[in-house]
């Protein structure tokens, strides 16, 4: 789902449920109809229902800070883990969605196969300075720059250093 989905989605639901407790409150069935325009929004609505029961009963209602802790929870896997921390708690992280992945292993600075590996690569090369926005600047460069099907190369600040570009030309 992208952002702009869910946030709508999010919209009407958010103005009802502010804590887990009112999340279960609302229950998974009436939760599906507030985010049934997200792709596999069954899957979701359920995690999101068992998420919040383990926020109560382990967490005392608060998000845990700890990445082993947040991947814990259901539905939660590591770019969602990684935004949390890099957005909210200020920790720099660089998440990695389909953007991040293509972008920093066509440009050579990982070499990855899974986007796990890729995070794990980007955060050893990335000075600690720029991991709180790089994932967003990669982000922003794939959408724009190095989509996925028609890349604009000719368009590209960085293409002399791209391998993508090497490979294709």
């Amino acid at each position: 789902a992208t952002d702009v989905s869910v946030n709508k989605a999010t919209k009407n639901l958010f103005k009802l449920v502010k804590t887990p407790k009112d999340m279960i409150a609302l229950g998974e069935e009436k939760l599906k109809k507030h985010i049934k325009s997200i792709g596999l929004y069954n899957s979701k609505a359920k995690n999101i229902i068992l998420l919040s029961k383990k926020l109560i009963k382990q967490y005392n209602n608060k998000i845990p800070k700890e990445f082993n802790e947040l991947i814990s929870l259901p539905g939660v896997g590591q770019k969602t883990a990684s935004v949390y921390q890099n957005t909210i708690l200020k920790m720099p992280r660089i998440a990695v969605d389909t953007h991040v992945f293509r972008v920093s292993n066509r440009i050579g600075i990982v070499s990855a196969k899974t986007t796990d590996l890729t995070q794990m690569q980007l955060e050893k090369v990335v000075p600690k300075k720029w991991q709180m926005i790089a994932h967003h600047l990669l982000i922003l460069h794939g959408r724009r720059i190095c989509k996925s099907q028609k890349p604009h190369c000719n368009n590209c600040s960085i293409s002399s250093f791209c391998l993508y570009r090497e490979k294709i030309n």
